[in-house]
């Protein structure tokens, strides 16, 4: 079900700069989310997944939808989305095994070619500091980002860590997303990602 991670960072171009020099793959600009404050560029990580940069959208007089990206100089993962194809059977599920949620809610952006994206998306009120995914289904008359997005690079692990990964584990068998936990000081999120110059590794 893994769809994309976010990456975020205080500036986009310095976002850019990071994964490129780690990977020799520019991501290119995907556009702006109206309303929301931020902007992001995309890389395709194979198959229907990608990484998707995030940023303040310098455009935009509005708060952040993350408010702590102005201030994030090192690009770390906020957080990472799961793809459903019928997301209003998801969210009677999900509401159903105890979690209150936000949404479905229709989301949208123009690329910069002038077509449009279209989603929904669901989110948990406590999504645990961005361990806990949200859930996005897209629109059937949208381009999957990945698809043409630069490519180059390969997802090799996705995990989180935590002092209590029962815990998390029970949270995400819960919600029917398969992601391994282990046992680490911090919570985090953790990914590994294959280049032409090696791997990379990032982290919440």
């Amino acid at each position: 079900m893994f769809d994309h991670m976010i990456l975020g960072v205080g500036d986009l171009d310095r976002g850019i700069a990071y994964m490129e020099e780690r990977t020799n793959v520019r991501a290119v600009f995907g556009g702006v989310h109206p309303g929301r404050g931020t902007r992001n560029a995309l890389l395709t990580l194979d198959g229907q997944r990608y990484l998707e940069i995030i940023a303040p959208d310098p455009e935009q007089h509005v708060k952040s939808w993350f408010p702590e990206l102005p201030k994030i100089r090192e690009p770390r993962l906020l957080g990472w989305a799961a793809h459903t194809d019928d997301i209003a059977a998801l969210a009677k599920k999900v509401r159903d095994a105890g979690f209150p949620i936000q949404g479905p809610a229709d989301g949208s952006r123009a690329r910069p070619d002038g077509k449009m994206l279209r989603w929904k998306s669901l989110r948990l009120e406590d999504d645990r500091g961005g361990l806990l995914p949200f859930f996005i289904e897209w629109s059937l008359d949208s381009v999957h980002p990945s698809v043409d997005a630069p490519a180059g690079c390969r997802l090799i692990r996705f995990f989180a860590t935590s002092p209590q990964p029962e815990y998390f584990a029970a949270l995400y068998n819960r919600l029917g997303v398969e992601v391994v936990v282990e046992r680490g000081e911090n919570a985090q999120l953790r990914a590994q990602i294959a280049g032409a110059k090696g791997e990379v590794e990032l982290s919440s």
